[in-house]
């Protein structure tokens, strides 16, 4: 187990109707203005905007709003809501909504201490120390960003066409985040399958490392994704069944505050795999996940099989053949695609251009993909078998042949 520090800050207040208490955690954060982001009229029409309003009246704390952020967000509606803080003075800035939303705040939470563009964290020009408070109500299990220390942001103003940018940073975790698996019952099926999906790669990204001596760790992802194994399609089946959507919940937040990668690399090259997919043709960042996961298992699986033959055993329950783990660890790379087609996920490239009614990749648009993946040639990714710009293209390829 290699060393480790682990902080994970972000105050969870869990279960039904703890949307209500948003203002006093709001007030005890010391915010006395805030800004409320949201995405769509969902939120409105609903009755959790009101609620929220309500609740952050009745503890004294001002606010002001800013709804239409969309999945994959924007780097200029990101900029707008940095001018409305300063505007209006916020000092708090309060995420209604889910990964996406979560996201746009922190970014804006980071520029309005910052007297350069936001855009310069996200291409390491600079780097924040400083950041205005923000909370959480959470209500699309996906992302687990309401207790990580990353954001994703799409410059949708860059000159080569949209470019997707993650960035990793200590500051950047809520101060707390409120959930509710109530508020998620009229989540769409697809939205649904597209959180597990997300919830499974986080935990899995960081299950495929290189380092084979963190036993407890690896427990703990396992248990994680046999939980989404199992609540997964009870909550496609009964939206309401308010046990499942728990579990998902409670599993997205676990995923992603850092707790099963403890003592080891992280890999994430699927998620920086599908950043310039989604970046390309605004997919669901889960349905883009589950289309290159496969790609990526199949192409670095030769090189780690042992990684993946534990995977199969102790994950999905395959028969341990010693004399032939190849054979084992291709069981678990097509038991993950066959759970994620059974959520109605796309479990190839293919698959998701037909589903989306897109027009198939061009070499010249996965040329692009890969220079940008590769931060035009500046960058490798992954860490269970490091991946050069050579190989990044041989992925996307090889995507397309599934």
């Amino acid at each position: 187990m290699e060393k480790f520090e682990f902080q994970s800050p972000t105050r969870i207040v869990f279960g039904r109707d703890t949307q209500k208490k948003v203002g006093a955690e709001v007030k005890n954060a010391g915010g006395k203005k805030a800004l409320i982001l949201y995405g769509g009229q969902s939120a409105v029409k609903s009755g959790l905007l009101a609620e929220v309003e309500a609740s952050l009246k009745e503890a004294g704390v001002s606010f002001c709003s800013m709804g239409g952020v969309m999945p994959n967000p924007r780097l200029s509606f990101t900029r707008q809501a940095i001018k409305l803080i300063c505007a209006e003075e916020v000092d708090f800035v309060l995420a209604v909504g889910g990964g996406s939303v979560i996201d746009c705040a922190k970014a804006a939470a980071a520029g309005a201490c910052f007297d350069g563009d936001v855009w310069d964290f996200f291409e390491r020009k600079a780097v924040f120390t400083k950041t205005l408070p923000l909370g959480v109500v959470l209500t699309i299990p996906a992302a687990g960003s309401e207790t990580s220390r990353s954001m994703v942001i799409t410059n949708d103003e860059f000159a080569g066409g949209w470019l997707k940018r993650g960035l990793i940073n200590q500051n950047i975790r809520a101060s707390f985040a409120i959930l509710n698996p109530e508020l998620t019952y009229t989540l769409p099926p697809y939205q649904t399958a597209c959180g597990v999906v997300d919830i499974m790669m986080h935990t899995m990204e960081r299950f495929f490392s290189p380092e084979n001596d963190t036993d407890l760790t690896d427990r703990i992802a396992e248990a994680i994704l046999a939980t989404l194994i199992k609540n997964g399609p009870i909550a496609l089946d009964h939206p309401t069944d308010y046990e499942a959507r728990s579990e998902i919940m409670w599993a997205g937040s676990l995923s992603h505050n850092d707790l099963t990668g403890l003592g080891r690399s992280m890999d994430f090259a699927t998620h920086q795999l599908e950043h310039e997919l989604s970046g390309l043709h605004d997919v669901a960042h889960g349905a883009g996940l589950a289309a290159m996961w496969g790609a990526w298992a199949r192409y670095v699986m030769p090189k780690a099989i042992w990684r993946f033959f534990k995977f199969a055993v102790d994950v999905w329950g395959c028969e341990a053949d010693y004399l032939n783990p190849a054979k084992t660890a291709l069981a678990g790379i097509e038991k993950t695609e066959g759970f994620f087609a059974s959520l109605g996920m796309p479990k190839t490239l293919r698959e998701l251009i037909a589903s989306h009614n897109l027009s198939d990749l061009t070499p010249a648009q996965i040329e692009d993909m890969t220079k940008k993946c590769s931060f035009f040639g500046k960058r490798t990714i992954g860490s269970l078998v490091v991946l050069t710009e050579d190989d990044i293209r041989k992925i996307y390829q090889l995507a397309l042949l599934l």
